[in-house]
């Protein structure tokens, strides 16, 4: 683990920032990432324009903006493979209008929920139907999800109030215990069959989502548990952080449901599963199919930048903080959202996590789109891939024997049609 370079916590006027910007380079998406604190406004603007046009369609504008049109915009404007040079990263990592971006996050996050809450119960001066009450519940999962990735940039953080800022984004959605099983299991045997974050080949995002999110629970638990008994205290602790962080949970949705009334507790529940199933189907794209070898010694080889797919398109990034550079975050952990880079070696997703997300919704069409580019990847060795138990029963099994009529045994060699006339026949 690399030490925090002394730049940390340096202004922007440091020398750092002006010789990168005398060398000419400048973070071209610098004030884009400020549309990713804008998200969680998603509650806000459908009601303003449910208000405004009295059409209950807009409570769903949520999914709307996240499947439809982020993939529309990504679509037009392209992708961004530019990387900053390593003169620019120290003053990068140390400018804290980047952290201030990703706190911002929190903010509106809780306050959108809570706005949400009031409608639920009947505020905000609109008749909803129970199609519409499902629409915001989306739309708050869809923010609740979102939030999955702020608290997973500010999970690999080291100073202290930015873990438990991560706590605190994912008490929304009730995966707390993501805190524990990101960091110290799936980080550790990403793309192996131990790790319950790696989706295989032939395996559908409903099968993923099942097993993930149980077995990732039981990971996440028995990680802690064995950190207690190597400091030999009892794991029911508030230390523990599995246990803090559903609390977190506990203690937000009783204070909600004390405020509006039990009214709003099917729908906190509701979009809680949205929220953890959206990063599971994140998750599901990530590594699907690709998988670490085994070494001689029975080790898995390092992690690689072919062992994660990826993405450049621009507004997905920027909303998600680089999470589709998604190989040099497994490179590099520590490294801050603003300073991930573009790998020319890592397979690359055919579009942005969005449309990703909808593709895999349709398993039919996920596996014509994306299993012939993991064979592919593995230049045709389907082998070397990660391989569902299903896929490698139809794929691997030794195949029958042609079958043979009863009674017939090895077949005789043909007599030539012509066969030469012997000296003296006739």
């Amino acid at each position: 683990m690399r030490s925090t370079p002394r730049t940390e916590h340096r202004g922007l006027s440091e020398p750092g920032h002006r010789v990168a910007a005398d060398n000419g380079w400048r973070d071209r998406k610098r004030y884009l990432w400020l549309l990713a604190p804008i998200v969680p406004s998603l509650v806000a603007e459908s009601w303003f324009l449910v208000q405004v046009t009295g059409q209950g369609v807009f409570w769903w504008f949520g999914p709307i903006l996240t499947f439809l049109v982020i993939p529309l915009v990504d679509h037009l404007v392209g992708t961004d493979a530019e990387n900053p040079p390593d003169s620019a990263l120290a003053w990068l990592e140390s400018d804290r209008f980047y952290r201030w971006v990703n706190f911002l996050y929190l903010p509106g996050q809780y306050l959108s929920l809570v706005f949400a809450c009031w409608i639920w119960a009947g505020g905000g001066w609109v008749d909803m139907t129970f199609i519409d009450k499902l629409g915001l519940m989306v739309t708050v999962g869809t923010i609740g999800g979102i939030a999955i990735s702020t608290a997973h940039e500010l999970g690999h953080r080291r100073a202290g109030l930015e873990r438990r800022l991560s706590k605190l984004a994912l008490a929304q959605s009730c995966y707390g215990h993501f805190f524990v099983e990101h960091n110290r299991g799936h980080h550790a045997r990403v793309a192996t069959p131990e790790d319950p974050a790696s989706s295989q080949l032939g395996e559908t995002l409903y099968a993923f989502i099942r097993r993930s999110v149980i077995r990732g629970l039981r990971s996440a638990w028995r990680i802690e548990r064995a950190r207690f008994t190597r400091i030999g205290t009892s794991h029911w602790s508030t230390r523990n952080d599995v246990l803090n962080a559903w609390f977190l949970s506990l203690v937000l949705f009783t204070v909600l449901v004390a405020w509006f009334g039990v009214v709003v507790l099917p729908w906190l529940v509701g979009q809680a599963i949205i929220g953890f199933c959206m990063l599971e189907t994140v998750n599901y794209l990530e590594h699907y199919g690709l998988r670490r070898q085994k070494l001689a010694d029975g080790r898995y080889e390092r992690v690689r930048a072919s062992h994660s797919w990826n993405s450049n398109t621009i507004v997905a990034n920027v909303c998600l903080f680089h999470l589709q550079r998604h190989s040099d975050h497994h490179a590099h952990p520590l490294r801050r959202y603003q300073t991930l880079r573009h790998a020319d070696e890592a397979p690359q997703l055919p579009s942005g996590y969005a449309t990703m997300m909808l593709i895999a919704m349709i398993p039919p069409l996920w596996r014509r789109v994306m299993d012939r580019r993991v064979i592919d990847h593995y230049d045709g060795q389907v082998r070397l891939a990660a391989l569902s138990p299903h896929y490698a029963k139809k794929v691997l099994a030794p195949k029958p024997a042609a079958h043979r009529p009863a009674g017939l045994g090895v077949r005789r060699p043909r007599r030539p049609i012509c066969q030469p006339r012997r000296e003296g026949s006739r």
